[in-house]
């Protein structure tokens, strides 16, 4: 047996379990296949399998036992051992059972410690990278604080507890100023495993960060009254999220901006200043494209597409609306697209008249296209016998006119005779 620590080893132990999180259990094993793996390495004899290390927390002895089956006839010194032998070390012992002899070499102690340290030195780092990946593959996709650390190849670093997370340049909001040592809230986005510690990839821009904000703020929609059906958002500009209540007497978006809008402009002051639009959820796509669209008036919206390939609709408004309507860049219409799922194609109402009327414009000649197109054989033979019949009605009566002009010549022949 090598004595190790004393007394002082189970408190070494124990203080190791506080600090790193690390169970005792895991220590003692990791420092038992130590001791194994240097035993074999100073034997050279990588292949045994019956070889263990028992530690003796209370003394602080560790040693190295080869366990061996008590047999008659010994073939193999290295896994057997005879019944007479084995009396020797256990008067009760039998053939069939299994023996341990400590084979700890002499001079063992500076190897041992080394290979030691190394090997437990190796397996506090798994431990602690499996307790760091554990935890943040549990706060995936949630809102976690941290403390910015530095700013490096324009990607942020946040201490987030036991570990520091990246937050990339299209994960953060374009023209803040991210100051070391800050508190900041962030969204747990990914965590990709490493040969270090984990590797945390969290955003300051990502849509979920106002749910987690406004399911903190608002009490309702913790308690399921109020539900968030949908969120679109241009992190630094503005945000509409869409809210449905399961409580007829519960004003979904009353809830959500607070007496005196208290809710809101916590929230608001929590995203430096972003714009909000709280909108009214509906089932019904028209009135849920015209509350998407606020505040911006809304003449009338129609369906143009509505199935599982395609949404499309077509929103009239007001002249004096049409830029609100559409936003700065496109802004309102944009994030109303990505709130309700459906293209909207906004147009005033002075545009949808002179299309109206360009159309009517065009209309006649199609009309009379058409009718062309549609007419018959049985039409064409009606038009020519009505033709036919004209022609022969023309020439009787110029036959009776020719009539009427000889007689009167021969009456005024008459006269002058």
């Amino acid at each position: 047996m090598i004595k190790i620590g004393g007394g002082n080893l189970n408190e070494a132990l124990e203080e190791l379990e506080r600090e790193r999180g690390i169970s005792k259990e895991v220590l003692v094993n990791s420092l038992c296949d130590a001791m194994v793996a240097a035993y074999k390495k100073h034997m050279r004899n990588k292949d045994a399998t019956n070889i263990e290390a028992i530690l003796d927390e209370q003394s602080g002895e560790i040693g190295v036992f080869s366990t061996k089956v008590v047999v008659e006839s010994v073939d193999d010194d290295e896994t057997q051992i005879s019944l007479a032998e084995a009396k020797e070390i256990d008067e009760d012992v039998e053939v069939g059972d299994e023996v341990k002899l400590e084979v700890t070499p002499e001079q063992f102690g500076r190897i041992a410690a080394q290979a030691a340290k190394q090997v437990l030195t190796q397996r506090i780092r798994e431990a602690e990278r499996n307790l760091v990946l554990n935890e943040f593959l549990e706060k995936k996709g949630t809102l976690t604080t941290g403390i910015i650390q530095r700013v490096e190849n324009r990607n942020v670093i946040v201490n987030i507890g036991k570990t520091d997370a990246i937050m990339p340049q299209k994960e953060q909001i374009p023209g803040e100023y991210y100051k070391p040592g800050n508190r900041i809230r962030v969204f747990v986005l990914n965590v990709k495993e490493t040969t270090r510690l984990p590797q945390v990839i969290v955003s300051h821009a990502h849509a979920e960060i106002v749910r987690e904000l406004f399911e903190l703020e608002v009490p309702e929609i913790e308690d399921g009254i109020v539900e968030i059906k949908s969120i679109s958002r241009e992190a630094g500009f503005r945000t509409k999220i869409a809210v449905w209540s399961n409580d007829p007497e519960v004003d979904s978006v009353g809830a959500c901006i607070g007496p005196r809008g208290s809710r809101i402009q916590t929230i608001v002051s929590e995203l430096k200043n972003e714009k909000i639009d709280i909108v009214r959820y509906s089932e019904d796509p028209v009135e849920y494209i015209v509350n998407a669209l606020s505040p911006a008036r809304v003449v009338s919206v129609d369906i143009l597409a509505d199935d599982e390939y395609a949404h499309e609709a077509m929103v009239v408004v007001p002249d004096d609306q049409l830029s609100l309507a559409i936003g700065r860049e496109g802004q309102n219409v944009r994030l109303a697209h990505k709130l309700t799922g459906w293209k909207i194609d906004i147009k005033s109402v002075s545009q949808m008249e002179k299309a109206e009327a360009a159309h009517i414009y065009e209309e006649p000649d199609e009309v009379i296209e058409d009718d062309f197109e549609h007419n018959d054989d049985s039409n064409d033979d009606e038009l020519q016998q009505e033709i036919e019949e004209e022609m022969n009605q023309q020439a009787y009566d110029d036959e009776d006119i020719q009539q009427d002009e000889a007689s009167e010549d021969e009456e005024s022949s008459e006269e002058d005779e």
